[in-house]
């Protein structure tokens, strides 16, 4: 009882709404032992008790809606189950009743159930509906309960009304299919095409995919525009019936499957658009087709590629990397598409295909279709090259390989041009004409694609591009059917673009070019891009094969071509006021792209359709280890410029630099630009200039010295091919993912010396922006440099020769200090300089920068007195160098050609390997192998001659052929510079190296 003074025992009603516990001695609410009561709780825990509180809440509404919501739907799936049954009830009473009617069943032959009723009506022959209205009816019950076909029974009355309304289409001629009929047929249509995609599920499913594939065609010839517009679910359908033709092969054929794919292509409606772009996504991505359909000759027959390719551009995302999996699952369909639009361009022009080329439509779809398979697509040529081997990755079906091969052909890539209806007349049209900037930029994007593709046919790819010419109007000439050269037409195309003024203008508006734009034209941007990038490809090969003299002929800026007698090369030349302009562009583009590598090799997001023109242009041997379709789709350059459609930094970079030094080497041969054209000096500060680059180059020393503390083997390890390795597969896919991985952190390595000193790379790759002077001291400065580091500070000979003596003493180690001594000193006979130079001072490797002692050794063995005040090594270096760089021995190391300018003799190797041959030695002998290396280390040993030379101020009287220096000085080390290979023959390095052969070759031309 309770206990009050009011003498009332009812304990009082209370109202607690804090949630709190009435008992200050009880358990907070929940019972939570670790739960403090509220008079312990600081503020911030009443906080989070609260907040905890309300979040519980919540999830207990949420709960109570969830309940709700599940009642619901489960209500509704429960009458509308209740409803078909009523409905399907109705239905199958109104049809048994009319077919027994009409056929008259004995009671004893009447089926029980509702599954005997259907097959019965399923096999009878049953009579047609006696209305039109009738027949209406009923089909507007069955779409309304069959819909997702799910059951045996469904597809039994699917059968049994597609048989008896045919039978009443053609019994009564003046059935109308329009207004209600249309959406009905429709909806009957999509029920049957669920019903064949369940075909595999029952036999009875299997039985009617025939009877229900013919009424599909039939109500594709009756309502086509209807049909059109589920073309996706129809293709998809015929997919899993083509791919699954076998299991019916008793009752379905070949046939039968070409014929419903046809079938909606046939009518031609306003939506047979949408039938071809379903049938490209959902069809054509089947893998080997052949195989299912027997031949593919009836499909191209009646399929029109030149509907088929603008399907395909407008449902497919061409210019991104990656398409969605409801478009094309995976990269693989995407390659049967391509083969399969080939295929049918080939079938429809028999015997033409490879003698015209196609038409700009077709062009940009394979472009884009090839832009988005590149890097697989490269990939599994070259393994197909390069024979079978299971670790280098994937490899192409033959008819996709044939399909794709077939592009490469000289007749279709000389006439792509030929296809262009807009005639270009000066430089305003080509500016201001919408479809002449669209024609270049899918010639463009065509071509740098098959050179990406097929990097192992790229100068075959250039030079029939080089040969090819464009239409021209010229109304000067009044003669119709001249012709404009490539170079010429896409010269014109680039000099016409925004890019091309805007850079020209202004150097400091190079960097927001070559990064995203801001202003939302990237698509504008990058098609300009492309089109200078197809440029500079051209006029690069157009370099290597036109000498001085075809160079400096042209007059006229977009001449087309009128006389026969001259030659395509004579005819291909720019003139000089051209060349001058693009000059001006190359250096302000080149400037930018090494002044401010920073800033394009920062990280950050790559837009999807970065990949245009991706890695076209890497190198491919780099990437022939194994890769899963996963990372070649996935897989994104980090060292890409974003606003160049993805293209490579470091192949970008290299085609720009090597066009400006081969344009830079014509004016030095022959001066047709102005005095200072190559300085940038203005872009500089000159006065602190060269200590500026002295400074960069102590920062990329100190670079370079703390990573190769951290990563020893970073720059020197080598691995071996995998395709030369002995072992299983998993050995050489490791072995080359670590080569891979070395080789990435490789370029890492290099972009970021790059960064730290810019003006260091550009004095590497362009000392021309540089004056000569200049760059003489920032040499002269760099040997100083060099010499206080490696000798610790004491630069004179003979002070660094005590501080080793010095140095060796203090540390105990005096015979430490007379064998470095030692190595530096040598005994010269003088009939054989050379030799013992190269026997003695070899194995010293960059330690022949030191000072050197040299005592000379007579005819009879006496040593000859001198001092070596600098004299002596002097006398020495010149004296290895006149007896190397001799030519009249037969023995000699160098050639000279007819102006007595010396290069490496070309046969020494193989004289060599012929004298050890007669002397009965064998390639794989240890005889053999020295030899041949002991040459090879010779001439790495005059190099070295040179260098020291170069490092000594002291000057030798060689003088070498021009195309040997190029050469020689574009060939770069793996640490300081990467191994380029920017040094590109041309035309006028055959006159510097045989004069004769040159002018025999230039006569026998037109």
């Amino acid at each position: 009882m309770f206990q009050s003074f009011t003498g009332n025992s009812r304990r009082p009603r209370q109202v607690n709404l804090s949630g709190r516990a009435t008992n200050p001695f009880a358990a907070f609410p929940g019972n939570s032992p670790t739960r403090q009561t509220p008079h312990a709780a600081n503020p911030e825990s009443a906080v989070a008790i609260a907040q905890r509180e309300r979040a519980l809440r919540q999830l207990e509404r949420d709960r109570q809606t969830a309940s709700r919501t599940v009642q619901r739907v489960w209500r509704g799936h429960q009458s509308r189950k209740a409803t078909y049954k009523v409905w399907k009830s109705e239905w199958d009473t109104l049809e048994w009743e009319r077919v027994t009617t009409a056929l008259d069943f004995d009671d004893d032959r009447r089926p029980r159930t509702e599954v005997e009723r259907l097959e019965c009506l399923a096999r009878l022959s049953a009579p047609p509906y006696p209305t039109a209205e009738q027949c209406l009816d009923q089909l507007r019950l069955l779409v309304q309960f069959v819909g997702l076909v799910k059951s045996q029974e469904d597809v039994l009355r699917l059968v049994y009304f597609c048989n008896v309304f045919e039978q009443t289409f053609h019994a009564l001629p003046t059935i109308a299919t329009e207004n209600d009929w249309t959406e009905l047929l429709k909806r009957l249509a999509i029920a049957i095409l669920h019903a064949l995609d369940s075909a595999r599920n029952s036999s009875t499913h299997e039985a009617a995919v025939l009877p229900l594939l013919r009424t599909v065609v039939f109500l594709v010839d009756l309502i086509p525009k209807r049909m059109a517009t589920v073309a996706k679910k129809y293709y998809q359908t015929m997919a899993f019936l083509t791919k699954n033709i076998e299991l019916w092969g008793g009752t379905l054929s070949p046939e039968h499957v070409t014929n419903a794919v046809l079938a909606l292509l046939r009518p031609i409606t306003s939506e047979t658009i949408t039938a071809y772009e379903a049938l490209a996504l959902s069809y054509l991505t089947i893998p080997n087709l052949p195989a299912y359909l027997v031949e593919l000759d009836v499909l191209a027959h009646q399929i029109n590629y030149k509907l088929l390719a603008p399907a395909i551009e407008s449902c497919l995302p061409l210019t991104k990397e990656r398409l969605s999996t409801d478009d094309v699952e995976g990269i693989e369909g995407r390659l049967w598409l391509l083969a399969y639009l080939i295929f049918f361009h080939r079938y429809a022009l028999p015997g033409q295909a490879n003698l015209q080329a196609p038409d700009l439509g077709f062009l940009n779809v394979v472009s884009g279709l090839l832009n988005s398979t590149s890097v697989y697509l490269t990939r599994c040529l070259e393994a197909d090259e390069n024979g079978p081997d299971p670790a280098r990755g994937p490899y192409l079906d033959q008819f996709v390989a044939d399909q794709v091969t077939s592009l490469v052909n000289q007749s279709s890539i000389t006439g792509l041009l030929s296809r262009i209806k807009t005639s270009y007349l000066s430089h305003t049209d080509i500016s201001n004409d919408y479809n002449a900037s669209r024609e270049a930029k899918i010639l463009a994007t065509y071509a740098l694609n098959l050179l990406r593709v097929f990097p192992r046919r790229g100068d075959d790819i250039r030079m029939w591009l080089y040969l090819g010419s464009a239409p021209s109007a010229d109304l000067t000439s009044g003669q119709p059917g001249t012709k404009v050269p490539a170079i010429k037409y896409f010269w014109q195309a680039s000099k016409s673009s925004r890019i091309f003024d805007t850079i020209s203008k202004d150097s400091s508006q190079v960097l927001p070019l070559l990064q995203l734009p801001q202003d939302g034209n990237q698509e504008d941007q990058e098609q300009e891009w492309t089109i200078i990038l197809l440029f500079f490809e051209l006029y690069t090969f157009v370099l290597k094969v036109m000498d001085d003299e075809e160079f400096f002929s042209s007059a006229s800026p977009f001449a087309a071509s009128q006389n026969v007698l001259s030659s395509w090369t004579k005819e291909s030349a720019l003139p000089l006021k051209d060349v001058k302009d693009m000059t001006v562009f190359l250096k302000n583009l080149a400037f930018t792209l090494y002044w401010n590598v920073a800033d394009l090799t920062k990280k950050g997001p790559v837009p999807s359709s970065a990949v245009d023109l991706r890695s076209y242009f890497s190198n491919t041997a780099q990437v022939s280890g194994p890769m899963e379709r996963t990372e070649v789709e996935t897989k994104k350059e980090v060292n890409d410029l974003p606003g160049v459609t993805g293209i490579p930094l470091d192949y970008f970079k290299g085609l720009v630099t090597g066009l400006l030094r081969m344009l830079h080497e014509r004016d030095s041969r022959r001066k047709f630009l102005p005095q200072n054209h190559w300085l940038m000096t203005d872009r500089f500060d000159m006065e602190g200039f060269i200590p500026a680059v002295v400074a960069e180059e102590e920062k990329r020393h100190e670079f370079q010295d703390d990573d190769e503390d951290s990563e020893p083997d970073l720059l020197d390890e080598e691995y071996p091919e995998p395709s030369q390795l002995v072992g299983n597969s998993h050995a050489r896919r490791l072995i080359h993912m670590q080569a891979m991985r070395n080789s990435q952190r490789r370029q890492a390595h290099n972009n970021a010396l790059a960064a730290i000193a810019p003006r260091l790379e550009i004095l590497r790759n362009m000392p021309f922006f540089i004056p000569f002077s200049t760059r003489v001291q920032i040499f002269r400065q760099f040997i100083f440099r060099d010499q206080q580091r490696r000798r610790k500070g004491f630069v004179e000979p003979e002070s660094w020769r005590l501080s080793v003596a010095q140095n060796a003493m203090m540390n105990g180690h005096a015979e430490g200090a007379a064998d470095i001594l030692a190595r530096h000193h040598a005994d010269i006979r003088r009939e054989s300089v050379f030799e013992d130079a190269f026997s003695q001072y070899y194995g010293l490797g960059d330690g022949l920068k030191e000072p050197i002692q040299i005592s000379f050794i007579d005819q009879f063995g006496a040593m000859e007195a001198g001092i070596d005040g600098g004299g002596v090594t002097k006398e020495f270096l010149t004296s290895v160098t006149a007896e190397a760089f001799k030519t009249d021995d037969y023995e000699s190391m160098f050639a000279e050609n007819d102006h007595h300018l010396l290069y490496p003799s070309p046969t020494a190797v193989d004289q060599l390997k012929k004298v050890l041959s007669e002397a009965g030695l064998t390639s794989s002998s240890p005889e053999w192998q020295n030899d041949v290396r002991g040459l090879l280390r010779r001439y790495e040993f005059l190099g070295r001659i040179i260098g020291k030379c170069l490092y000594e101020g002291i000057l030798v009287d060689v003088n070498f052929a021009p195309f040997f220096l190029l050469k020689w000085a574009l060939t770069g080390g793996s640490r300081s510079a990467v191994k380029e290979s920017s040094y590109r023959a041309n035309l006028n390095d055959l006159k510097d190296l045989d004069e004769g052969l040159y002018q025999g070759l230039v006569r026998s031309v037109p």
